[in-house]
C-alpha cells in the first residue's frame, strides 16, 4: 500500500466520509483513518435531521425562501457568539452539497414539509422544508461490510436491535388501536427476525444509520481506503504547512504524506479530559453523561497544538445538551437514556426540580431544556429532577426508556428507574419532594390545561412546542389534567449528544491559528470544527447540516475548487 495521498482524513464519521467523497469526486486520492473499529462516529447515534435551509427539495416543492431569511435568523439566535462569514459560506454551500451527494452518491433525502425551528417566534424562522432526513437504507447492500457500521444507541431499538425511524413512530403509539399500525409493526418485526436470523444483526437502516449506510455504501464502491482501528498521533509538519501525519496501527508506525493537506473529522471533544472543566462545570452537584461515542476524546485538538491551535471556547454554551436519565444494567452499572422529543413535549407529563415545583417549558428544545437545569434562565432550580407522568401519558407516549403500551413496565419498576406511586402525595414521599408543593404543581398545571394557556412557562405556545405534542388533546396539544393514578416519576440529569467547541475555521474550512491565519493544508469540520453556531441550538440537524456542508467545502478547498462559490 502506497503512503502518499492527496488527501488524509481523520474521522468516518458523516463530515470525514462527507470530505472524502467530494475529494475523490474532484481527482484527488483519498484516505480515510478511523482509531474504532467502526465506521459512522456520533452519526450512527443521531437521529439523521440535516438543516439546509433553501435545499433543492424545498425549492422543487416551491418552498424556496430568500437567504437573508435563514441569514437573519442565525444572526438573532446567534448574535456576537457566532460568525456571519461562516453562516454565509453554510447557507450558500449547504444546497449545492445536498445536489453532489443526490447525484453523485447513494446519499438521498426526504424534506419535511412541518418541522418548526425551535424558536420559531424568531424573526427568520421557518415551520417547515430547512429540515432533511436521509432515506432509509437496506444494509444488505454493504454485503461483509455491513460489521463495519457502528451500531445505533441500544436504547434506541428494540427486539435485540430492531432499528425504529421517524415514520414508524405513530404506528408505535397507535398500535392497539389502528389494524394498519399493527400491521406496520408485524411487518417491520417480521423483517427483523429474518435479518437476525441470516446477517445476526439489524439490516433495515433508518435515522442516522441510514445516513451513515448510505455514505459508507458511496465511499467503498469508490475504492476509497478507509484504515480503522488506526490512530491519528501527529501532524507532519513542513515548513509551517501540514504535508502528512503518522498513524498508529496495530503492526506500527508509519508516516502517510499527504499533498494537499488533512482533514480533522474526528468527532470533537465530548470526552476530552484536558477540556472537562470547561465543558461541564456543572459536574460536582449534578453529573453529567455524553451521548457521544466514548472514543470522541477531542484527538484533533490535541493534533492541532503542534501547529499553534487552540480550540475556541468562546462560545454560549460549550456542549449540545439533552436531558438523560440513567437506565440501570444487570451489571450494576447505568446507561444515559436521552430525552429528546418523544415524551417532554406530550400532555400529562410535567418537569419538577427539587423543591416540587415546574421549572421549565417541558415542550422546550432538549438544549433549552438542559440550560435550565443549570439554571440559565429565569428561575434557578434546585437538584434533583424528575419527570412525571400520569398513567395514561405513560401507556400513550412513553416515559423515557419506558415504552408506550403494551409494553411492561415490571422491569423498570423492579430496577427503580421508574417511581410508582398510587397517589401524588406518595409519589412526592418516594421522590423526596414536598407534598404539598408537588400538588399544588399538578392542580396548578390541571387548570393550564382546561384554559389552554401555560402562564407560567408557555407549555404548548409556539408551533415547535405544538409540534412535539399530541394533535389529538384540544385545546392545547401539550397539556392535559392529571386525573387516575398511578403517577409514575423519572429521575433526569444533565446530559449532551456532543460538543460545540471544537477548532476555529474559516468559510473554506482552513483550521486558524491562535494569531488567526489560516494554517496551510489544515482543514476542519463536524464537529472537530467549532460550531458555526456558537454553542446555539436553532434547530432540529444542525450539527449534521454544517458537518456535511463543510466537509464539502473542506474537499473543495484541498483540491483548490471554487465550484461551492456558484452562486456568489
Amino acid at each position: 500500500m502506497s503512503d502518499i495521498y492527496d488527501l488524509v482524513i481523520v474521522g468516518a464519521g458523516a463530515a470525514g466520509m462527507s470530505a472524502a467523497l467530494t475529494a475523490h469526486h474532484l481527482g484527488l486520492r483519498v484516505l480515510i483513518v478511523e482509531k474504532t473499529s467502526w465506521i459512522g462516529g456520533s452519526t450512527a447515534y443521531s437521529g439523521g435531521a440535516t438543516w439546509i435551509p433553501n435545499n433543492p427539495h424545498q425549492v422543487a416543492a416551491g418552498a424556496e425562501e430568500p437567504t437573508q431569511q435563514a441569514l437573519d435568523y442565525l444572526h438573532h439566535e446567534i448574535g456576537n457568539h457566532g460568525r456571519p462569514e461562516l453562516w454565509r459560506a453554510f447557507l450558500r454551500a449547504g444546497p449545492e452539497m445536498v445536489r453532489f451527494m443526490e447525484a453523485h452518491t447513494h446519499l438521498k433525502f426526504s424534506v419535511r414539509p412541518v418541522a418548526p425551528d425551535y424558536h420559531p417566534d424568531q424573526p427568520g424562522a421557518a415551520l417547515g422544508y430547512r429540515v432533511l432526513d436521509p432515506l432509509d437504507f437496506d444494509g444488505r447492500l454493504l454485503a461483509g461490510r455491513l460489521r463495519l457500521i457502528r451500531p445505533p444507541i441500544r436504547e434506541f431499538t428494540t427486539f435485540g436491535g430492531m432499528m425504529v425511524g421517524r415514520a414508524d413512530i405513530p404506528h408505535m403509539f397507535n398500535l392497539m388501536n389502528s389494524p394498519k399500525s399493527a400491521l406496520h409493526a408485524v411487518g417491520i418485526l417480521a423483517r427483523h427476525v429474518r435479518d437476525l436470523a441470516v446477517h445476526r444483526r439489524a439490516t433495515r437502516l433508518v435515522l442516522g444509520s441510514a445516513m451513515v449506510g448510505r455514505l459508507a455504501a458511496s465511499v467503498f464502491e469508490r475504492d476509497i481506503q478507509v484504515l480503522i482501528n488506526t490512530r491519528a498521533d501527529r501532524l507532519v509538519v513542513t515548513n509551517g504547512a501540514v504535508t502528512g501525519i503518522e498513524i498508529a496501527e496495530a503492526d506500527g508506525r508509519r508516516i502517510i504524506t499527504a499533498r494537499r493537506g488533512v482533514v480533522l473529522a474526528g468527532g470533537g471533544a465530548p470526552h476530552s479530559a484536558e477540556l472537562a472543566g470547561v465543558l461541564h462545570p456543572h459536574d460536582a452537584q449534578l453529573g453529567h453523561w455524553s451521548m457521544s461515542p466514548v472514543d470522541n476524546t477531542g484527538d484533533s485538538v490535541e493534533l492541532a497544538k503542534a501547529v499553534g491551535v487552540r480550540p475556541d471556547t468562546g462560545n454560549a454554551e460549550p456542549l449540545f445538551y439533552a436531558p438523560v436519565s440513567l437506565l440501570p444494567q444487570t451489571d450494576g452499572s447505568s446507561r444515559p437514556f436521552p430525552h429528546l422529543f418523544l415524551d417532554r413535549a406530550k400532555p400529562g407529563i410535567v418537569a419538577i426540580d427539587g423543591r416540587g415545583r415546574r421549572f421549565v417549558n417541558e415542550a422546550a428544545s432538549y438544549h433549552d431544556f438542559v440550560s435550565a437545569m443549570l439554571g440559565k434562565g429565569a428561575t434557578q432550580p434546585e437538584a434533583p429532577f424528575w419527570l412525571l407522568a400520569n398513567h395514561a401519558a405513560l401507556r400513550r407516549y412513553g416515559l423515557g426508556a419506558v415504552r408506550p403500551s403494551p409494553a411492561s413496565l415490571a422491569s423498570y419498576v423492579r430496577s427503580g428507574y421508574l417511581k410508582r406511586a398510587r397517589s401524588i402525595e406518595e409519589l412526592a414521599g418516594i421522590i423526596q419532594v414536598d407534598s404539598q408543593t408537588l400538588v399544588a404543581t399538578i392542580e396548578r398545571l390541571n387548570h393550564f390545561a382546561q384554559t389552554g394557556e401555560d402562564t407560567d412557562f408557555g407549555k404548548g405556545s409556539t408551533a415547535y412546542n405544538r409540534y412535539l405534542g399530541d394533535p389529538s388533546v384540544i385545546p392545547n396539544p401539550c397539556l392535559a389534567p392529571w386525573e387516575a393514578g398511578p403517577y409514575y416519576a423519572v429521575r433526569l440529569y444533565p446530559g449532551d449528544i456532543g460538543a460545540s467547541i471544537g477548532l476555529p475555521i474559516d468559510a473554506a474550512a482552513r483550521v486558524l491559528s491562535s494569531d488567526g491565519r489560516a494554517v496551510d493544508g489544515l482543514f476542519a469540520c463536524g464537529n472537530d470544527a467549532n460550531s458555526i453556531m456558537g454553542g446555539r441550538y436553532p434547530a432540529a440537524g444542525i450539527t449534521l447540516g454544517p458537518a456535511l456542508t463543510f466537509g464539502y467545502i473542506a474537499a473543495h478547498s484541498a483540491a483548490g475548487s471554487d465550484d461551492w462559490r456558484l452562486d456568489d
